[in-house]
């Protein structure tokens, strides 16, 4: 089974602990940081999406002209374009990057982010919403003979689109969250689920959660799943944790008098589903399995991919071995700083891995198995 390794497009180089040192889109720093993730053996980085960030769509262009090899995951909320015009950007963005776009749909799981751009449905009826977009988009990919639609919340005649995507028959669709309804129109519409880093006992519910989703959607086929970490490495363990500490020590001093980090997620009290897990996990207890660490998830209010995997690159990269045995195919990860993270996570863990899933897939051809460590969900309180 191959594995892939997914990244942070960022347009600055600020973080959870410390301040950006300049603009907001930082054209020289996207460009660096982007490049380095294509060096240094990751596969695609993500762009994404906030209410008053930068347009990550042409952000990724930006990229894309720049370099040849790195893959995209452009994030795009459904409220903010309608679905005709979306496909065309997204087809228009495969067609500059020679075919290395992925396109990752956010429903929102926060009200009043939502409402910046006057998005006033409730949750439910966003995921309603997410899903009839995603059916219209994958449709004005694919269909050369004009279509009507007709749904809750799109209505539309004779659409069809000049513009096609490279890839063939469609771009990937990437889709996430922790609900139930997440489940349900993630399962049934994406190619690639993604969820963030839980306790391996936890993930491997969600994951079961998520095929039980497709196959109840008719599908035959289940999507690839995709799990976040914040990596933290150092050249030994004690290092390591040293550095970890640092960590939350620095994003504890940006947070202090309950000031949130970004607006788009509150300290406490978050209405996404994901962030309310992380903080479940967090009060269980701060480490779980060989190096999964909930302080950073704790410190930042369970905002976004923020529980860390701590320890020597040796450890972390078998810590996400430990995913991969069940079944995670894509690892996303993100350092804290984010461009010197980037190359010592690409030159000292993803060789581990890669090697260590080739040994894995060269066993199962021989027809034998590889058994995950016997310790792999042991939790340390």
């Amino acid at each position: 089974m191959p594995v892939e390794f997914l990244g942070i497009g960022g347009t600055h180089d600020g973080s959870e602990t410390h301040a950006r040192s300049g603009g907001v889109f930082d054209k020289e720093y996207t460009l660096r940081l982007a490049r380095a993730h294509e060096d240094f053996g990751w596969d695609r980085v993500l762009f994404a999406y906030g209410s008053g960030s930068p347009d990550p769509a042409q952000a990724a262009a930006y990229v894309a002209t720049k370099l040849d090899k790195l893959q995209i995951l452009l994030a795009h909320r459904a409220n903010v374009s309608y679905p005709t015009f979306a496909a065309k950007t997204f087809a228009t963005l495969d067609q500059i990057s020679d075919g290395r776009l992925t396109v990752h749909f956010i429903t929102g799981g926060n009200d009043h982010e939502q409402q910046r751009e006057g998005d006033y449905l409730t949750k439910d009826q966003r995921y309603g919403r997410t899903r009839e977009a995603i059916q219209i988009i994958k449709k004005a990919w694919t269909s050369d003979e004009p279509f009507d639609f007709e749904g809750e919340y799109y209505r539309f005649a004779d659409y069809v689109s000049d513009v096609k995507p490279v890839q063939q028959p469609r771009p990937g669709v990437s889709f996430g969250g922790s609900s139930p309804a997440a489940y349900a129109a993630g399962g049934a519409e994406a190619d690639i689920f993604c969820l963030w880093g839980e306790p391996l006992a936890q993930t491997a519910e969600q994951i079961e959660s998520v095929k039980a989703a497709a196959l109840a959607a008719g599908r035959t086929d289940v999507p690839r799943i995709q799990v976040a970490f914040r990596p933290i490495i150092a050249p030994t363990e004690e290092l390591a944790w040293e550095k970890a500490h640092r960590t939350v020590g620095a994003i504890k001093d940006r947070t202090k008098g309950g000031q949130p980090l970004t607006r788009r997620h509150k300290l406490t009290e978050p209405e996404n589903t994901g962030s309310q897990r992380l903080l479940a996990v967090a009060a269980q207890g701060e480490r779980f399995d060989r190096a999964l660490w909930t302080p950073t998830a704790a410190a930042t209010g369970g905002a976004g991919n923020s529980n860390a995997l701590v320890g020597t690159p040796e450890t972390v990269a078998q810590a996400l071995l430990d995913y991969y045995d069940l079944g995670v195919e894509i690892l996303s990860a993100r350092g804290y700083d984010m461009l010197g993270d980037t190359i010592d996570f690409g030159r000292y863990v993803i060789p581990i891995v890669r090697e260590e899933v080739a040994k894995r897939d060269a066993a199962r051809a021989a027809g034998t198995t590889r058994a995950p460590a016997e310790d792999a969900l042991a939790v340390d309180g």
